[in-house]
């Protein structure tokens, strides 16, 4: 079972010795709200939408709390921008990302999780955590590229 990530999250504050903040509960409660990918400067635009008081300093810093914390992820697509994702507990998950227009989906596949274990034992290793994304087209862009090509 998953623990509650605004427990989770008021739990490390109140370790860390911070404030659970009006502010802090309102970013928490928007990044919650998101099932992609966000970065900071889309959540501070989703934040500022709603109270306008809110910082983008203040988004930021509280994005790194929740890493801290355990209730998101940073990921990287490669792209030079930070993206930040729910780290729910419900697994480990890979990324596939277009190299054209930048779409990402997410892919869950035991037999990869699998042989990964498999590689790092075969090492002498034991795995404690890994990413995985795999760069490519995806089929929109190939079709788009496609259609350039017959129309030339």
């Amino acid at each position: 079972m998953t623990a509650d990530p605004r427990i989770l999250f008021a739990e490390y504050i109140a370790g860390k010795r911070l404030k659970m903040t009006p502010q802090r509960t309102h970013i928490l409660d928007i990044f919650l709200t998101r099932k992609d990918h966000v970065t900071s400067e889309e959540l501070y635009a989703k934040v500022k939408a709603s109270c306008k008081t809110i910082g983008q300093a203040t988004v930021y810093r509280t994005l790194k709390l929740f890493c801290e914390a355990g209730v998101a992820k940073e990921v990287d697509f490669g792209d030079g921008v930070a993206r930040y994702e729910r780290q729910d507990g419900d697994g480990h998950h890979d990324h596939l990302i277009c190299e054209v227009c930048g779409r990402n989906e997410e892919i869950l596949n035991e037999t990869i999780e699998k042989l990964q274990e498999e590689v790092a034992a075969r090492h002498g290793y034991r795995l404690t955590r890994h990413k995985m994304y795999l760069y490519g087209i995806c089929p929109g862009c190939q079709a788009r590229d496609a259609a350039v090509k017959v129309r030339r």
